[in-house]
Formats: structure tokens, C-alpha cells, sequence
């Protein structure tokens, strides 16, 4: 009886501890959280004004605009244990996602978080287009090679970057004009180029090939650079994503107009948006809105297609959840707000919708 008492213990012991080195091995989930909120419209951390406009004229305004982010925790190389992976599951403000869902195997952390800024860069750019072409201002597109393909006729010749400014003796105003001007030909024919590169213009010919469909390329992507008749800059440090677009291009809207679009209401929101305005969705809404909450909003913009991420009652709090599908929408939201009208009749998100 002594011994088999001892036999017990001493598996119950290892049991025991086999658990407790189970409970503390890490394991490939990400636990997001509601991460910062930044007025677009007011000041960074350093006093700086988070968008800046130089050579039009822009005012300053109450109210906020904020953009609101999730904080992720784990990843490749910082993984967390099984018992901190169980806590969020069960934090009301808090989600669990698969790692691969932010870090696909075939791409390394740092390819990850280059793309994230890659992304934060291009949202601020179709934030300016958005909001130029909603208040009717002009800008020009400029067709620029965004990459070569390898063994190409133009690898060596052409580069990254390269603004196309002629083809074949004649201007070209974008991208798909560009195209069609070396497309106009039979494979094999040379085409000249007239590109600038570090602000010098650089004459170039490069003979064609089939595209394998009879067509005529030379092996670059092009795509469409607007140059902007004023300068707007961001000042924006360790966020990443295309998730802000929609509150930059109301923020850029906001610095334009003598009259501001809030009227001093505490706003905020998340969406991506293209050039033509189109507001698109994003993932972490919850934990945006928990953010948004714990900074004192009163509203929150989201994208028609985020509208499923909205049902939670602890996330929103008593925020006003307003649905936009362009940013004409958020515009004419704010209108309706800023004039203290029905907020009744603004666009809502639907169970099942």
C-alpha cells in the first residue's frame, strides 16, 4: 500500500507539472486590444499638428476627429502562454486570432511590418485624393513605374519610380494612357521612353516583347502618382495599416474648411478609403470602439462593411454607431450633427445586413 501511495504521488506530482509547463508554453495566437486614439485634427504627442498643410490656406478647429487603432500582443519571436491567451478570451474588451491571420508563414515579421507601413503611406495619399475630389479641387495624376518585372526588357533600363513623362515623343497624363502608348505596336518594336528620374529627364529605348498574347510590353507597372497642388503632412509614429483613411481624408477636409465639420462634437471612426472616396472595412472594430469610448466619443463612424464587428453593446457604450459607405456619407453625417438634426435618420448598421 506504501508503495503504490508513493507511485500515486509521485504521477499526480508529474501531472501536475507537466500542466503547469503546458499552461506556460507559448502558442501561436495573437490577442488584440484597443490600442491609441489620435485627433487628425488636433496636436501629436510633441505638440505637432497630426496634419499639416503648407501652401493653401487652413484653420483650426474645435471638436475631435480621432482615428483609433488595436494593439496587437504575440507574434513570431514573442509568442504569450496559454493562460494569457485564455485571459483575453474571456476579456470582454479583448479578442484572440490566429498568428497566421497578421503573419502568414511564407512572410517574415519584418516583411510584415514593412507592409503595414507601406499601407499607412498609401492611405494617407488616397486620404489628400479623397478629400481634394470631395471638395471639388483639382489635382494631376502622374504615371510612375511601380515595378520591373525580372528578365523584362526594361530590367536595367527602367527603374522603380521612374515618372514616364513621353512616349514616343508624346506626353502621357497617366497610367492607362501610358500603357496604351507602349502597347500601340508589334512585339519586338522598340518603344523610347522619356522618364524622370531624381528630378533629371532621362531619354530611353527599349524593344518590346510579347505579352503572350500578341500584345506589346516592355515589363513594368505602372501606376498613377497624383501631384497635388499644396503639401499635407502627417505626423504619425509607430501605426501601421490602411485602417485610417477615412478619418485622415475628414481631418484633411476639416484643416480646408473656415468652417470645420464637427461643431466641436467629439467623432471618431475607422475605415480604409480609395481615391474616388469609397470607404472599405477593417478588421479589430471592437477594440477601435473601445478606444474610441474611453476617450470621450460621442460618435463613431464605421464602414458599412465592418457592420458585423459592431454588436457589442460593451464595445459602443452609449456612442452614437453612425454606417458610411463613401466619404460623402461621413460628410453629410457630420452635417447632421454639426446642425443638431434628426440623428434618427442617420444610416445605421442592421443585424444581418
Amino acid at each position: 500500500m506504501l508503495r503504490r501511495a508513493k507511485t500515486l504521488i509521485t504521477a499526480v506530482v508529474l501531472l501536475v507539472g507537466i500542466a503547469l509547463g503546458a499552461a506556460f508554453l507559448p502558442v501561436p495566437y495573437l490577442v488584440a486590444s484597443p490600442g491609441i486614439s489620435l485627433n487628425t485634427i488636433g496636436d501629436d504627442p510633441d505638440g505637432d499638428p497630426v496634419i499639416e498643410i503648407d501652401g493653401r490656406e487652413s484653420y483650426r478647429h474645435d471638436g475631435d476627429l480621432a482615428m483609433v487603432t488595436v494593439q496587437y500582443a504575440g507574434g513570431p519571436g514573442r509568442r504569450m502562454d496559454i493562460l494569457t491567451v485564455i485571459s483575453a478570451w474571456l476579456s470582454p474588451t479583448q479578442s484572440v486570432l490566429p498568428e497566421a491571420a497578421l503573419f502568414p508563414p511564407d512572410r517574415s515579421a519584418e516583411e510584415v511590418s514593412e507592409s503595414q507601413t507601406m499601407a499607412m503611406d498609401e492611405s494617407q495619399t488616397t486620404a489628400v485624393a479623397a478629400a481634394l475630389g470631395e471638395m471639388g479641387v483639382e489635382y494631376d495624376l502622374r504615371p510612375v513605374v511601380a515595378a520591373v518585372t525580372e528578365d523584362a526588357p526594361a530590367e536595367g533600363r527602367i527603374e522603380a519610380g521612374d515618372v514616364i513623362l513621353e512616349v514616343d515623343g508624346e506626353k502621357v497624363a497617366d497610367k492607362g494612357e501610358a500603357a496604351e502608348r507602349v502597347g500601340d505596336r508589334e512585339p519586338g518594336d522598340p518603344v523610347e521612353l522619356a522618364v524622370e528620374r531624381d528630378g533629371e529627364r532621362e531619354d530611353i529605348e527599349v524593344t518590346t516583347a510579347d505579352d503572350g498574347q500578341g500584345g506589346a510590353v516592355v515589363g513594368i507597372m505602372i501606376a498613377d502618382d497624383p501631384d497635388f497642388p499644396f503639401d499635407v503632412d502627417f505626423q504619425i509614429e509607430n501605426v501601421g495599416g490602411p485602417s485610417a483613411g477615412l478619418m485622415f481624408a475628414l481631418g484633411i477636409m476639416d484643416r480646408l474648411d473656415p468652417e470645420g465639420l464637427t461643431g466641436g462634437a467629439d467623432v471618431a471612426g475607422t475605415g480604409t478609403i480609395d481615391a474616388d472616396g469609397k470607404v472599405g472595412g477593417v478588421s479589430g472594430v471592437a477594440q477601435k470602439m473601445v478606444s474610441a469610448r474611453n476617450e470621450g466619443a460621442d460618435y463613431f463612424l464605421v464602414a458599412a462593411e465592418s457592420c458585423s464587428q459592431t454588436f457589442d453593446s460593451a464595445a459602443a457604450g452609449d456612442m452614437e454607431v453612425v454606417k458610411v459607405e463613401e466619404l460623402g456619407d461621413a460628410v453629410a453625417a457630420l452635417e447632421t450633427i454639426r446642425s443638431g438634426g434628426d440623428l434618427g435618420g442617420l444610416p445605421r448598421c442592421e443585424p444581418g445586413a
